[in-house]
């Protein structure tokens, strides 16, 4: 988020320049997925959980970065109503590449640990996979709280289809499945004898439990907001001010 701020205030390319400049991470995230798939040692399973991290990682910046997202007419954006933005095939649309993409990750890793003795990478990736699904639905249907103001330049005509207010079905679905998550490895990581399948169970427990309390603070009135305010520039308000977003 930080780098992308900075190519927001830099504009031109820089985005494009980011995401490219970034790209090792991706090789290197998948070398360390393929090193941590035959053993189940205390190091394998962190460097596993890491080479995750880094190909997600990379993957989301693009599309923070705006380079890899969907189908979207920045020009028509001011005068789309709002029901048109509201639209579930709209949303869908203008992420559908970025998700493609997200989904073509979790096929790699899942063809690559088919045969392995570790899968704590495509564990990892798996959980990030599936609560970014459940936020990004929680975050369509309604949440009582939505910061805003983190939403990179490049997304934010995006900003359509967050919708604030009552909580909708989604959340109870959402919630209950991520704590039977957080349940089940807990219980897994209580039964686990050997210490590198404890550490595993440890680290996806961990962010499981990450992923929970992140749609919690959908709902309930923590500011949370404040442990990452200072990376906001204060162009990002004046963006807004003077009408610069729907050209970006």
């Amino acid at each position: 988020m930080l780098a992308v701020r900075f190519a927001d205030r830099r504009g031109g390319n820089a985005h494009f320049m980011l995401w490219v400049t970034a790209a090792p991470f991706i090789g290197v995230g998948f070398y360390c997925v393929a090193y941590s798939l035959d053993t189940t040692t205390v190091l394998s399973s962190y460097i596993g959980f890491i080479g995750a991290l880094l190909v997600w990682g990379w993957l989301e910046l693009g599309f923070l970065t705006g380079v890899v997202t969907g189908e979207h007419d920045h020009h028509a954006q001011a005068s789309r109503s709002v029901a048109r933005q509201s639209n579930l095939m709209g949303a869908v649309k203008a992420l559908m590449y970025h998700e493609i993409s997200l989904l073509l990750g979790l096929l790699l890793l899942l063809a690559m640990s088919h045969e392995a003795r570790n899968h704590i990478a495509v564990y990892t990736y798996a959980i990030l996979f599936v609560a970014r699904i459940g936020a990004k639905l929680n975050l369509f249907f309604g949440v009582p709280r939505i910061n805003k103001q983190f939403i990179p330049a490049r997304l934010l005509h995006l900003k359509g289809f967050l919708h604030e207010g009552p909580i909708s079905i989604a959340f109870p679905i959402v919630i209950t499945a991520l704590t039977g998550l957080l349940v089940l490895l807990l219980f897994a990581l209580w039964r686990a004898e050997e210490q590198g399948v404890i550490v595993a169970h440890a680290l996806l427990a961990s962010l499981a439990g990450l992923a929970l309390l992140e749609h919690w603070l959908m709902v309930v009135p923590l500011p949370d907001a404040k442990l990452w305010q200072w990376m906001l520039p204060e162009s990002a308000q004046e963006y807004e001010e003077k009408g610069k977003y729907h050209e970006l």
